[in-house]
């Protein structure tokens, strides 16, 4: 279970949407949450640090700025939905994606909630990219709530049937490496009630092929309901993943037709529609994928699956790195500065 649960935050109400989320899943775990506000000293934002006459100067500047990134997370943690939480606040100075992942390293965080959107340019939030950055680089699960979307508190009075993650599988074991933490947010987060995964692969549309090209779709259509009924069988064992059995979750499966990968997740997540025209199952409440690599060994990738993915939902995504992915350890990254962010 996600014990310790790392929260970046900017001093806007927009980030502050990922306490109550982190604060649920501390309360489901018995664990505790950390707050983290990070004071860059980059100009571009804190431009009051070019005015500044002197280097005695941009230190008032800093220590002002810290103080009052001590002040606002202390607030929070005797407030709202964190008042009854174990929660520690650390304000550090620094690059704002390495020092995430410098703090998530020491103080052994399980999970990192924070929240994204796509602004480009200066009127762009602080860790609105920083998201990104800190998800490609760190060897912990990332989720990543969009602006404008649900915040997965639980399950919602309006919608019926369980809180459910959908995990979209390939057929890779790197693919699987998001099941496990995909069933721990299930938990988590539909504490008291019983959560849900739902597992989806997508088959490419054989509408516009030839007909031995829809042949072949055909039977990589059955191979794919064979692989899905067979995975969700070995989950109920515990063959695969085996502490997900504990979880007692309900599990479902689809075998989405599209031409696009991406789009068919989105359309299945958000829709709950079933592409081989078998019913309707429900909408998810969050996405969780593992990242594949994709180019160069200096670039852990989201895969471009996981990043178109991420760019055209507004439903949560719990990005989960795979551990054959990890080139450098986990403490080489969150210790060295990190020169693509």
């Amino acid at each position: 279970m996600f014990q310790r649960i790392l929260v970046p935050l900017d001093g806007s109400v927009r980030a502050e949407r990922a306490i109550p989320v982190a604060a649920r899943m501390a309360q489901t775990s018995g664990g505790s949450v950390i707050l983290v506000q990070v004071v860059s000293t980059s100009l571009d934002m804190w431009p009051t640090l070019a005015l500044a006459p002197q280097p005695t100067m941009t230190q008032t500047i800093v220590d002002a700025d810290i103080d009052e990134a001590e002040k606002y997370l202390a607030g929070l943690t005797v407030s709202g939905d964190l008042s009854e939480i174990p929660t520690e606040t650390i304000v550090q100075v620094g690059p704002t994606a390495s020092s995430i992942l410098s703090i998530a390293y020491s103080y052994n965080a399980d999970i990192i909630v924070m929240c994204s959107h796509g602004y480009t340019g200066i009127t762009r939030w602080a860790l609105g990219s920083i998201a990104e950055k800190v998800a490609r680089h760190t060897s912990i699960p990332v989720l990543i709530l969009r602006e404008g979307g649900p915040v997965p508190t639980g399950p919602r009075p309006e919608r019926t049937g369980p809180f459910r993650v959908l995990v979209p599988l390939d057929g890779s074991l790197r693919a699987k490496a998001a099941l496990t933490p995909a069933a721990y947010l299930a938990t988590a987060l539909s504490a008291p009630t019983q959560g849900a995964l739902h597992l989806v692969r997508v088959v490419k549309s054989a509408s516009s092929m030839a007909e031995d090209e829809r042949e072949e779709s055909e039977r990589r259509l059955h191979k794919a309901k064979s692989y899905l009924s067979s995975t969700t069988q070995h989950l109920r064992e515990g063959l695969i993943a085996p502490t997900i059995a504990s979880h007692r979750l309900t599990i479902t499966r689809s075998v989405a037709v599209d031409t696009d990968i991406a789009d068919a997740i989105v359309r299945v997540a958000e829709n709950g529609e079933d592409a081989e025209g078998a019913g309707i199952f429900g909408a998810c409440d969050v996405i969780a994928m593992a990242t594949h690599g994709r180019s160069g060994l200096q670039r852990w990738a989201m895969g471009s699956v996981t990043e178109r993915v991420l760019n055209a939902t507004k439903l949560p995504l719990l990005i989960v790195r795979p551990p054959d992915m990890m080139e450098q350890s986990y403490r080489k990254i969150a210790e060295t500065a990190i020169t693509a962010i």
